[in-house]
């Protein structure tokens, strides 16, 4: 019962959307990020305290502001999401703009698989949907089940619907290297928080867990890997620069390689974040131990 009061509540925002239209919906992420984040507070101490580690150096004021546009970029988010189902191919596909997709397409002529890495950060639904349409070829996009399975299932329907594939998570792996080894893009977001056994990377300056499974994937199947993440901009658009990762001097044991590798997408992921912090999902407990 409970699924399915969320499942309505959530399709509800969207055909109150469709009516609005995507100019005005945007206005309401003031309302929903002062209700998650004051009224009703969700994971707020818990976005507190990361943006505290990752920036000491900010006054309480300064961390209090980012955290609450963190909370109004994510409202965005949704709000982008519950409307695209509205949106025809050609908006979907120029959603966001890309200034180097003929890097990607080089790469992948080269009879290759590739790895196309990014976050949660900005609107990292739309940058899969639009990069498949720009780049004309399907990714195999991995994605993590909702709790609530019926917005996983809507969620799921809209990331098929312009012609990706899903890969869930649990059976990725496997999955993901036999995509690779049949020279197709994957896509995957890098930045959840990793196993406590888990190999550890410098992210702003303290030691986090991440998933090996990205570098493992690259160095099996000799895929190049490019990271990006779509940035909004005033005006709402997106920009978004897919930058290669160097698989040069990396060091010759392999595990020593797998957590360089990692360290290597890591940095340039906390590069971005660094420059538009609010734009990054800071909710989840990113050093957990």
């Amino acid at each position: 019962m409970k699924d399915k009061l969320e499942y309505i509540i959530f399709v509800s925002f969207g055909f109150l959307f469709k009516i609005l239209g995507l100019k005005i919906s945007r206005k309401f992420s003031y309302l929903l990020a002062f209700l998650f984040f004051y009224l009703i507070p969700i994971r707020k101490q818990t976005t507190l305290e990361n943006l505290t580690r990752a920036f000491p150096e900010y006054s309480r004021g300064r961390i209090k502001h980012i955290a609450f546009e963190s909370y109004r970029s994510f409202a965005i988010t949704l709000i982008e999401i519950l409307y695209m189902p509205n949106l025809k191919t050609d908006e979907i596909e120029n959603f966001i703009f890309s200034d180097n997709n003929e890097s990607i397409i080089k790469r992948y002529k080269e009879n290759r698989g590739v790895i196309l890495l990014s976050a949660h950060f900005g609107n990292w639904e739309a940058m899969a949907l639009s990069t498949g349409l720009q780049l004309k070829i399907p990714l195999a996009v991995v994605v993590k089940a909702q709790r609530n399975t019926l917005v996983s299932d809507w969620l799921n329907r809209l990331r098929t619907n312009w012609g990706n594939k899903i890969v869930p998570l649990g059976i990725s792996i496997r999955q993901i290297y036999q995509t690779l080894k049949e020279k197709n893009i994957v896509a995957m977001v890098s930045d959840q928080r990793g196993p406590e056994d888990g190999i550890r990377v410098n992210l702003f300056g303290r030691k986090a867990s991440i998933y090996a499974g990205t570098a493992v994937l690259a160095l099996k199947t000799r895929s190049p890997i490019f990271f990006g993440v779509s940035v909004r901009q005033p005006d709402y658009s997106y920009k978004t620069h897919f930058e290669e990762i160097s698989f040069e001097d990396l060091p010759d044991d392999d595990n020593e390689k797998i957590t360089e590798l990692s360290q290597r997408h890591t940095s340039l992921l906390e590069k971005v974040v660094r420059e538009h912090p609010e734009q990054w999902l800071w909710m989840h407990k990113r050093w957990k131990y």
